[in-house]
């Protein structure tokens, strides 16, 4: 048996409203919450503060129920600029516990502390982090800690806000196999009902469950949730994981119900800009565009297309993206509207596939080529490179052991 790791997980408590409340400290204490459009009445709660959801007021409410249920709710925009700069330094002062520091989103990550561990406590350093953003930053947050990324993040979610939870192995059976599986992290309401048909309704029922059914059933993903109710996970914390894009996307929810085509195809216009600066932040590019298109009753649409060639370019998926809106949009009123690049590749290592269509195109560059090759020629191969940035990503593996009981007592 390997060494035990000590992984936290570092979860920000009702984050877009407790930077809020950070920043004006009149909001503490009230019921606040954070909506894409409050001027809106069907808008939706993105996320309220404690004060709010004593109150009833939960995400994905509509802002007109929300009203109606607590009349003294504050409802404000969300404004990102101001949560991103919280969420940087937030990960800063856990970057100064370790390098070893795995984003998940933007208010929320794991940090693996195994060395550290060797020289202090887990609790004394959980407390100190969380005392420290506390102060530092005027933020809250929960953290949970275990041997492996599924106990840690199952424990930071036991004790909200300002809780520090520790789930060992040994603690599985008695603490979360009575839970139904819908409670689990990784399970939501299809794989529940799906699991439901299969007779499998708690936490153990899934952890004592055939391996070779739930294979047959749900695939690979059946045998990692097994793994996973059995206390088993076996991931890493990876900090350039957040690297590993698979997707990238913007959408936007309009003001009013719109018809414009000319409005529209702004908005998707600026869609696409937003998309392939993202692109380029990731050094990245895709070959399947996708649109979303949601209308004034809520219905989503899609609508995608892959690319015999990867893009990236703001004109590129401008132009796809309306393609595919022109031929998918019957007039209505919409209400939301998204792009997505997926299947993304490093863009350096892209190959482009000549056609008739994009031939011309590329020709142009041909004498540029010629030029390498004769330059490569006089002064050698590989002379002349394209101005790129070349990542190198670390790997990290836990080899520590550990003293002091508590260390041990993980493994159990």
């Amino acid at each position: 048996m390997g060494a035990a790791r000590i992984i936290f997980h570092v979860d920000m408590n009702s984050f877009y409203a407790s930077v809020e409340q950070a920043y004006n400290p009149e909001l503490k204490g009230k019921a606040l919450a954070i909506a894409g459009n409050p001027k809106e009445r069907r808008g939706i709660i993105v996320t309220s503060s404690y004060e709010a959801r004593a109150k009833g007021i939960y995400t994905t409410m509509n802002v007109g129920e929300a009203v109606r249920k607590c009349p003294e709710l504050i409802i404000l925009p969300p404004d990102f600029p101001k949560y991103r700069t919280a969420s940087k330094a937030m990960f800063t002062i856990l970057r100064e516990y370790t390098e070893i520091v795995e984003p998940v989103s933007i208010d929320e990550g794991y940090i693996d502390i195994s060395e550290l561990s060797k020289k202090r406590h887990p609790l004394e350093i959980a407390k100190e982090i969380q005392l420290r953003i506390l102060h530092e930053l005027d933020l809250p947050c929960s953290i949970g800690i275990g041997p492996n990324k599924f106990l840690a993040k199952t424990a930071s979610d036991m004790k909200k806000p300002m809780g520090i939870t520790v789930l060992r192995k040994r603690d599985v059976q008695a603490k979360l196999w009575p839970l139904p599986v819908i409670e689990m992290h990784g399970i939501g309401e299809s794989t529940s009902k799906k699991l439901a048909s299969l007779n499998i309704h708690t936490i153990g029922d899934l952890a004592k469950a055939n391996e070779g059914l739930l294979k047959q059933e749900l695939g690979k993903n059946g045998v990692r949730l097994r793994e996973r109710a059995n206390g088993e996970d076996k991931r890493i914390v990876d900090p350039e994981s957040i690297y590993e894009t698979k997707s990238v996307g913007n959408s936007t929810t309009l003001p009013y119900d719109e018809t414009d085509f000319d409005k529209l195809e702004e908005t998707f216009e600026k869609l696409a800009n937003k998309v392939a600066e993202r692109l380029a932040v990731k050094k990245l590019c895709g070959t399947t565009v996708s649109i979303q298109i949601r209308d004034a009753d809520w219905h989503n649409h899609s609508r995608s297309k892959s690319l015999q060639n990867p893009i990236h370019l703001k004109t590129d998926i401008f132009d796809e993206a309306m393609k595919l809106f022109t031929k998918a949009w019957d007039g209505a009123p919409i209400r939301l509207l998204g792009i997505t690049v997926s299947n993304v590749q490093d863009i350096q290592n892209s190959a482009v596939q000549l056609s008739f269509d994009n031939f011309e195109k590329y020709a142009k560059d041909e004498p540029i080529y010629e030029l390498i090759d004769e330059i490569e020629k006089k002064y050698g191969k590989g002379f002349l490179q394209k101005g790129i940035t070349i990542d190198k990503k670390s790997t990290y593996a836990s080899k520590t052991s550990f003293s002091k009981d508590f260390l041990e007592d993980l493994k159990d």
